[in-house]
C-alpha cells in the first residue's frame, strides 16, 4: 500500500535511507521534513519500507531520492513507487522527469531503465565515494 509521505513520516523516511545508503549520503530526518514543506515537492511511501521524494517545477519533474530498505528489496516495492510517482507527476502537468544515480548502482539503473529512463549526461565523480553520476530522463 502505497501513501502520500508528509512532514510526520520524515522519521521513517530518514531510517529507511539509513538503511539503504552509505553513511556519507544518508539524509537526517530534519532534511525530509524539510523537503516535505516545499511548494511542488512530494513523497510517497509503502509502510513495509519504502519511500520515492519528488520534486516538480513547470513541466519537469526530479526524483530527488528513492530508497527501500534491504530487507524488502527485490519485491517490487521500488518499481511500484516509481511507478506510481511517474503517474502523479504526469497528472500534475510534468513532461519529463530527471534523476542522478551512481554508475554503481546496478539495481537503480536497472529499476530505472525498466521504467523508460535513458542516459543524457554524466557528472564526473559526483559522489563521495569518486562515482559518477548518470542523469538519466524519461519523457512522461
Amino acid at each position: 500500500m502505497i501513501l502520500i509521505a508528509g512532514r510526520t513520516h520524515a522519521a521513517a523516511m530518514a531510517a529507511i535511507h539509513a538503511s539503504a545508503f552509505p553513511p556519507g549520503a544518508r539524509w537526517r530526518e530534519e532534511s525530509f521534513a524539510a523537503q516535505l514543506a516545499l511548494p511542488g515537492v512530494f513523497g510517497l511511501i509503502d509502510p513495509e519500507g519504502g519511500f520515492i521524494l519528488m520534486r516538480i517545477v513547470a513541466e519537469e519533474a526530479e526524483v530527488l531520492t528513492l530508497a527501500v530498505a534491504p530487507a524488502v528489496q527485490r519485491r517490487g516495492i521500488g518499481r511500484a513507487l516509481l511507478a506510481e510517482a511517474m503517474v502523479r507527476t504526469r497528472a500534475a502537468g510534468a513532461r519529463r522527469i530527471l534523476l542522478e544515480v551512481s554508475e554503481q548502482n546496478e539495481a537503480a539503473r536497472a529499476l530505472y531503465g525498466a521504467a523508460g529512463f535513458a542516459e543524457i549526461g554524466r557528472r564526473r565523480r559526483y559522489y563521495a565515494d569518486g562515482a559518477d553520476a548518470l542523469v538519466l530522463a524519461a519523457m512522461l
